[in-house]
């Protein structure tokens, strides 16, 4: 069911409540400024939301005064440093417990390692750690996100769950076929999916009671021994999952 504003069509809850326009732009603001390398104006981000300039300066305003996003001194608006608190809330438990073991994988691979977890279409990055001194590695900020049928984090998340759950908590998603094959592996691998030119090996983590998340490092391509990667993210993975 959808009902007609006049201007945009907004669709109904399943239990017939129509969903709050105004908040729903509100989180679609800070979605496009997570998404967004540098500041937007009031006019940017006006014309990405569809709206008159004067509704998306009520919404930043608000925003505002929450901390949540943050005016810089050239009238840009950026993510709030709010945002952070929030984002410590998010699988509190999960970011405590991954935290020392990507440092420790960070630093022996080189490589920029991180957590994903599963958001309906995305993946969104929850806590990352680069290695010391990484010149040449990816950077993968939290808060970041990719679509989830993306990249070897989605991979693993499905892998782990199995076609048969995947289809009740995603109905008409599609289960990736390379899916079946990181099952057998305990790993998954994916190549120029997210970014050209880059690479990512991931591991699940699934544990009751919290997302389904999956530990991943990403590094340009070269002649690397992936099995061998994959079996070490998914050795890290298994240790966080053992603290949680």
């Amino acid at each position: 069911m959808e009902r007609s504003t006049g201007t945009e069509t907004v669709p109904r809850t399943t239990g017939g409540a129509p969903p709050s326009q105004t908040l729903s732009r509100g989180i679609r603001v800070l979605e496009i400024l997570a998404d967004t390398a540098g500041a937007m104006t009031i006019a940017e981000l006006a014309g990405a939301l569809g709206v008159h300039r004067s509704i998306a300066y009520r919404i930043i305003r608000t925003l505002e005064d929450h901390g949540l996003v943050l005016k810089d001194s050239a009238g840009g608006f950026r993510i709030g440093p709010g945002m952070a608190t929030l984002a410590r809330g998010v699988s509190r438990d999960l970011q405590s417990a991954a935290l020392p073991e990507l440092t420790a994988l960070a630093a022996e691979l080189r490589m920029t390692a991180f957590i994903a977890v599963w958001d309906r279409r995305h993946c969104i990055t929850l806590v990352a750690v680069e290695p010391p001194h990484g010149e040449g590695t990816i950077v993968q900020r939290p808060g970041s996100r990719h679509r989830f049928d993306a990249g070897a984090p989605g991979i693993a998340i499905q892998a782990a769950l199995g076609e048969a759950q995947w289809g009740q908590l995603a109905p008409g998603e599609l289960f990736r076929e390379e899916a079946r094959a990181a099952a057998a592996t305990g790993y998954a691998v994916s190549h120029d999916e997210v970014i050209p030119g880059v690479s990512s090996v991931a591991a699940p983590i699934l544990v009751p009671g919290h997302l389904p998340a999956a530990l991943a490092v990403v590094y340009v391509r070269s002649d690397l021994d992936e099995a061998g990667l994959g079996r070490q993210v998914a050795r890290t993975a298994c240790a966080v999952e053992t603290l949680l």
